[in-house]
């Protein structure tokens, strides 16, 4: 039996220069580079036994992809084989500037036209939430972005949720159309009555304030539902 303390560490720079990743990233781009391979470059180095690259495929299994590892508490993250605190904080520091990144560049103020573009918008985020969170994409008359506030934090349904918070941002910001989106932490989509319900109100609510409300989102892990075009509370 071999001891696997008599195995050697890997570094990166003991692949094949063909396979490094950095060298695979200056010569092709990051898109063209696996999960495992971009996470192999934030931990440098394997661990005995296994190259950067084989640990990050099994980090990525352990938790199920990014949407894992964005998910999973530090505590959790940093008692893998071979991360530890500093690792776990890199992993942690490149998820969250990718999440930053989706919300910089206010001046760009993207537009919503369909309810894939209200979805790109927030379901990074959103998907990983372990709690069920309501929030409103506010939107000017050529329906750019004004604002994404959190409305609501907890079970969504019809007896907690008050309609009259949904619309109050929107009518500060003077806001002419409102994207409402919830998320479900447990990763279906599928709506609820309460959810039709609660969407229900807001589209009535929303034709006494003359405030448009153009759909109701629900996320889920990797896929997301519209209520509008399911038909469901918009009548």
């Amino acid at each position: 039996m071999t001891d696997i303390d008599s195995r050697p560490i890997y570094r990166i720079m003991d692949l094949h220069e063909a396979d490094r990743p950095r060298e695979r990233l200056s010569a092709l781009g990051p898109q063209a580079l696996t999960n495992a391979e971009l996470l192999a470059i934030l931990l440098r180095v394997g661990v005995r036994g296994e190259n950067a690259i084989e640990v990050g495929q099994r980090l990525l299994k352990a938790f199920g992809g990014l949407t894992g590892l964005h998910r999973a508490p530090f505590a959790e993250l940093n008692k893998q084989h071979g991360l530890g605190d500093a690792k776990a904080a890199q992993i942690k520091a490149a998820i969250e500037l990718g999440r930053r990144l989706t919300l910089e560049s206010p001046e760009e103020r993207p537009a919503i036209n369909s309810p894939a573009d209200a979805a790109a918008l927030v379901s990074y985020e959103m998907s990983a939430l372990e709690q069920e969170h309501l929030r409103v994409i506010l939107l000017d008359r050529r329906n750019r972005v004004l604002e994404t506030v959190e409305v609501y934090k907890g079970s969504v349904n019809s007896s907690q949720v008050r309609v009259g918070e949904v619309f109050k941002e929107a009518i500060r910001k003077n806001a002419s159309s409102i994207v409402v989106i919830h998320n479900h932490p447990s990763g279906d989509p599928t709506p609820s009555p309460d959810d039709v319900a609660v969407t229900r109100a807001i589209v009535q609510a929303g034709k006494l304030l003359d405030v448009d409300v153009l759909d109701h989102l629900v996320i889920g892990q990797g896929k997301w539902v519209s209520l509008k075009e399911r038909g469901l509370g918009f009548v």
